[in-house]
């Protein structure tokens, strides 16, 4: 199975999907991760100040795709704002003749998510978090189909954790 987090920084999709992960034995992909290891890459080639598009979102499509054919459940932990990488995440599920689970995390309560926002600390070596402005003018579509949504500002991390697991269970037969 693939699934798929999407949310804006801090609302704890990060938190959610790695304990998901673990207690699923799943593939982790991570776009932070990715992405950074592509900026160290630039800096040592002497090109430290180039932008970052897809690329991150590339690769990762491609671990999936190298992934779920052997079986394993893959987790992708990103924020996804856009709705061509959304529609991008079902291709490679499509392409792996898996079911797809899409999980939108957000924190209803604004003063939370700033606060998380502001007190966040990076367990990414020399990756720059975002400030609460650049979370909040971050570009972020609309969704415009069926997910799981997720509010950290109700639930817990085991909390979120335990739902998705009844859902991926009625889905799949499995814990």
């Amino acid at each position: 199975m693939l699934i798929v987090f999407a949310g804006l920084p801090g609302t704890g999709k990060t938190a959610i999907a790695r304990e998901l992960a673990r207690r699923l034995g799943a593939a982790y992909l991570r776009i932070d991760s990715i992405e950074q290891a592509i900026r160290a890459s630039r800096i040592e080639g002497g090109a430290p100040d180039a932008p970052i598009y897809d690329e991150g979102y590339r690769a990762a499509y491609a671990l999936a795709d190298d992934n779920l054919p052997l079986g394993l459940t893959v987790i992708a932990d990103s924020v996804n704002p856009l709705l061509i990488t959304r529609h991008a995440w079902l291709t490679v599920a499509r392409r792996a003749n898996t079911p797809p689970l899409e999980v939108e995390v957000i924190c209803s309560d604004p003063k939370e998510h700033q606060r998380r926002v502001e007190c966040r600390v990076t367990d990414i070596p020399g990756l720059k978090l975002p400030t609460w402005r650049e979370v909040q003018a971050r570009e972020y579509h609309p969704w415009t189909r069926d997910r799981v949504q997720i509010d950290t500002a109700i639930l817990t991390v085991e909390e979120s954790v335990a739902k998705l697991q009844e859902i991926i269970q009625e889905m799949t037969g499995r814990k």
